[in-house]
């Protein structure tokens, strides 16, 4: 029986019409190097084949009213590709706004819980003559480092590369399970939480005086509920904004070579340039810096081995205030180091611990009831926006024949964050994917045609 972890589920008890716990990717392909030219039914064919092989896209929830916890994953005896995979057209003259836009409205739509959780776009009339692809799967499916390396399972080398080999008994997901079996592992999980309980509550209570005492010393990272207001900290609808754009990983690596940094400090900074740069423009940048949150993987330290999100998280100090870019990178460098030391103090498995004890009816209510109320606008801010950054494909790669050109992710939003920056290295390259509640960011585009400016003031700071 695969049982979803707590923090799996959470993403489904947290989801709503407004607040979508879906991950994107957006890629743009080169359709003229599959063999024999791009072909959409044989585009689909490939796909099929991958998909026969790779679980993760034929399981689908089970939770019947005899669960007493958090759902399990089985195989969709009836899976249909047809209804995962659709050919659809971007609208004339099929340009980079076009396209956004048409992402955008995809994004902002739930998925079927009935179904296997995920839906494929392949996207045609581009202006360049190109082809798009737009993967959806829910966040209970996977995190960021899972996402992309479905996408590589679905990719290859080079045009013509087989499917990969998996073991046989690794190629499906288990059934359904009985009505005795459910209900008694539901009820052993129920008693066995409050010794669960007992057992984490000496670790917390001796973390958070420890914690908090590095944050109030500035030795660590920022305090939540002490971000500036900014227009994109409010409650979100389910309408979407998207804009995407993309760096060269040599000019990262110079500037860090220049300044001593890491990738990671560069990144930031150039976030915190391009968002300098928005909210000016925008008549509102605030005094002091902005806050992010910066989801980490702990796939290299996690001792758990269920569940399909292995993440924890820690909080960024943007230096947006601060004009002079060296200044800005030397601030990072050294925030980040404090913060990331300060994350290590968490035990990486405690948030997956914790979320253990999510519970469905109590998350959807009160998600429910803060969207209502309005109140990511009644209390300081949390935080200002989340920017991930994670690792892709060193190499060109080909999905289903097709070189891939641009791999651009889009995180989800949240109410009080309604901004999502998504980084990943891909061939030499820095893809870069904005995914904004509409009505609170408007048009993403201004944000991230700031980013080669951005990156261009620190390369002129390096000399």
């Amino acid at each position: 029986m695969q049982r979803l972890s707590g923090l799996d589920a959470s993403f489904l008890y947290l989801e709503t019409p407004a607040q979508v716990l879906h991950v994107c990717g957006l890629l743009t392909l080169d359709g003229s190097t599959m063999p024999g030219g791009y072909d959409f039914e044989r585009f689909k064919e490939k796909l099929a084949e991958r998909v026969e092989l790779i679980p993760a896209f034929r399981r689908k929830l089970h939770n019947p009213l005899w669960n007493l916890t958090h759902p399990v994953w089985v195989e969709d005896e009836d899976f249909d590709l047809e209804a995962h995979v659709h050919r659809i057209g971007v609208p004339a003259p099929g340009d980079r706004r076009e396209l956004a836009d048409l992402c955008a409205h995809i994004a902002g739509q739930r998925l079927d819980r009935a179904q296997p959780l995920w839906q494929l776009y392949v996207i045609e009339g581009l202006a360049d003559g190109g082809i798009a692809v737009l993967l959806k799967m829910h966040h209970a499916s996977v995190d960021g480092v899972g996402g992309a390396s479905l996408i590589t399972y679905l990719a290859g080398l080079e045009p013509d590369a087989p499917p990969p080999e998996i073991a046989r008994d690794e190629r499906h997901n288990g059934g359904v399970p009985g009505r005795r079996a459910l209900l008694g592992a539901g009820l052993t999980s129920f008693a066995k939480r409050p010794a669960e309980v007992v057992k984490l509550l000496p670790d917390l209570l001796g973390l958070v005086p420890k914690w908090l005492g590095k944050a109030l010393q500035g030795k660590g990272m920022p305090v939540p509920f002490t971000a500036p207001r900014t227009s994109f900290n409010g409650t979100i609808t389910a309408h979407r904004s998207v804009a995407y754009t993309s760096l060269d990983l040599d000019e990262v690596k110079q500037i860090k070579n220049a300044f001593g940094v890491t990738v990671n400090d560069v990144v930031l900074a150039v976030v915190s340039g391009a968002l300098r740069r928005f909210l000016l423009d925008r008549g509102e940048l605030p005094e002091d810096p902005l806050v992010a949150t910066v989801p980490v993987s702990v796939h290299e330290r996690t001792e758990r081995d269920h569940g399909s999100n292995k993440v924890s998280a820690f909080f960024a100090s943007l230096p947006t205030h601060l004009e002079d870019p060296a200044a800005r990178v030397f601030m990072l460098a050294e925030s980040n180091r404090q913060s990331k030391d300060h994350h290590h103090d968490i035990h990486a498995d405690m948030l997956q611990d914790w979320a253990q004890f999510s519970a469905a009816t109590m998350f959807g209510l009160a998600v429910r009831a803060y969207s209502a109320l309005r109140l990511a606008e009644r209390h300081p801010v949390v935080h200002n926006l989340v920017v991930s950054n994670v690792p892709g494909p060193p190499m060109p790669l080909y999905l289903l024949g097709c070189r891939i050109t641009g791999l651009y992710p889009l995180g989800p939003v949240f109410h009080g964050a309604g901004l999502n920056v998504t980084v990943l290295s891909n061939a030499g390259r820095v893809d870069v994917g904005l995914l904004g509640a509409r009505e609170l960011t408007g048009d993403l585009w201004p944000l991230a045609d700031h980013f080669p400016d951005a990156l261009e003031e620190l390369l002129k700071a390096t000399s």
